[in-house]
């Protein structure tokens, strides 16, 4: 075993823990984005090398990459999302079908077989009238390359009724999944704030995207910062956590972030790569939550989103803990509960730390009974929640379930069950 390895075994046997041994530690295996998507947004360029620190940072898509780049994309283990001129930008509702369909087939016809193309771009928040245009993109595409997917992501709710097209947000919303037919919905909300507030409408936006997953039965992705510019605020662990696990409890399947690499803009700074082609501090942050969510995504990925909660705060248009499904207990903190049920009806529950600036310890119960576990976010491996794995860090969130109550006794957990004389390290204050 290495030295890096013995360390790491040293470590988890003192806090208890088992040791995973050499292949565990070693293994960097990522999720597919036809699992989870886990796009850097915007126009990515570079060398092969550029692409593969892109992968390091946890990234399995690339981007909007050029179809001569896409060589570079697949030597780096990425897929792409390959934006080409073919493809007007200003979507153009003057071209006939017939010069769609055209200008689709010339460009799948040339790069639709590479192993690096996951799909291709069409537009970025588009007004409701851009709807009928993009309808004839996709169904060309569609008809050509049915393995691959048209790329439209949606405004948020804080876009006016001039910029949406339509008088309300869940029209236009409806109205684009019903024109465009497109496998999954796509949308943007950049809520941290600057002064270090949270921006009204971030989880009244994920409510409503949900929702409208859920009922035309199709997943969803998330575009969340993760740079500074305009008067958002600049990465930290805390924020880059919560949009990240905020995305998980609401059962999302994608997250974009936004961006990658520094726009030579306005005061755009602070992105994984800075204007200079070197990482910054945010490189490192983002790499770790990429990572927490391959290691999840083995168990998450088998999961069903059945419901979210807000637990004591309940923002406006959401739900509170008197409509849990699995949960008859949560304390210790102000959280987003994400409630899934696994293979075999097993419930799960994900909990996050909407505090920004606070660690909090929580305690909970299942209404089933049983010992609780949690899927460890660093191995992906499950190992008792007890004694100080009851912390959650700002921003953080955690994958819990439990076993059957008939062959475990109830769990007490968190802060209760360092009272109970529960085994593990004592909270140091």
């Amino acid at each position: 075993m290495s030295t890096q390895a013995s360390r790491v075994c040293y470590q988890m046997v003192v806090f208890g823990l088992a040791c995973p041994g050499p292949a565990l530690l070693a293994q960097e295996a990522m999720l597919a984005p036809e699992r989870f998507a886990l796009l850097a947004w915007n126009r990515s360029s570079g060398d092969r090398a550029t692409f593969e620190q892109m992968r390091e940072c946890g990234f399995n898509l690339a981007g909007f990459v050029p179809p001569d780049q896409l060589d570079e994309v697949a030597a780096a283990g990425l897929k792409a999302i390959v934006h080409d001129s073919r493809v007007p930008v200003v979507l153009d509702a003057t071209l006939t079908e017939a010069e769609v369909k055209k200008r689709a087939g010339e460009l799948a016809d040339k790069v639709a077989a590479h192993p690096a193309v996951f799909g291709f771009y069409l537009a970025d928040e588009p007004n409701a009238r851009s709807f009928p245009a993009l309808a004839r993109w996709a169904a060309a595409f569609k008809a050509i390359s049915p393995d691959k997917i048209s790329y439209v992501n949606l405004f948020p709710t804080y876009a006016n009724a001039d910029q949406l097209g339509v008088g309300s947000y869940v029209r236009y919303l409806e109205t684009f999944i019903n024109m465009v037919k497109l496998p999954y919905i796509s949308y943007d909300h950049y809520a941290l704030m600057e002064d270090g507030s949270l921006r009204d409408g971030y989880f009244q936006n994920l409510e409503i995207v949900r929702e409208a997953a859920l009922r035309h039965k199709i997943p969803f992705w998330n575009v969340v910062m993760s740079t500074g510019c305009l008067d958002f605020a600049e990465p930290s662990d805390a924020g880059l956590r919560f949009q990240a696990y905020t995305t998980l409890a609401y059962g999302g399947r994608g997250i974009s972030w936004f961006t990658y690499f520094s726009a030579p803009v306005g005061n755009f700074r602070l992105a994984p790569i800075d204007h200079f082609g070197q990482k910054t501090a945010t490189w490192s942050m983002l790499r770790r939550v990429n990572m927490e969510v391959h290691r999840l995504g083995p168990t998450y990925i088998a999961l069903k989103n059945v419901n979210v909660f807000h637990h004591p705060d309940v923002p406006k248009e959401c739900r509170g803990i008197d409509t849990a499904v699995h949960l008859g207990g949560l304390s210790g903190g102000s959280f987003v509960v994400g409630e899934f049920v696994g293979p075999e009806d097993r419930p799960y529950a994900l909990v996050v730390n909407k505090g920004l600036k606070r660690s909090v310890c929580f305690s909970l119960k299942f209404k089933a009974g049983g010992a609780i576990t949690q899927i460890n976010a660093q191995t992906g491996q499950p190992q008792p929640f007890a004694g100080e794995q009851g912390w959650l860090a700002p921003g953080q969130g955690m994958l819990l379930t439990v076993r059957s109550a008939a062959t475990s006794k109830p769990a007490v957990t968190g802060a209760d069950a360092r009272a109970d004389g529960a085994t593990g390290p004592r909270t140091v204050k």
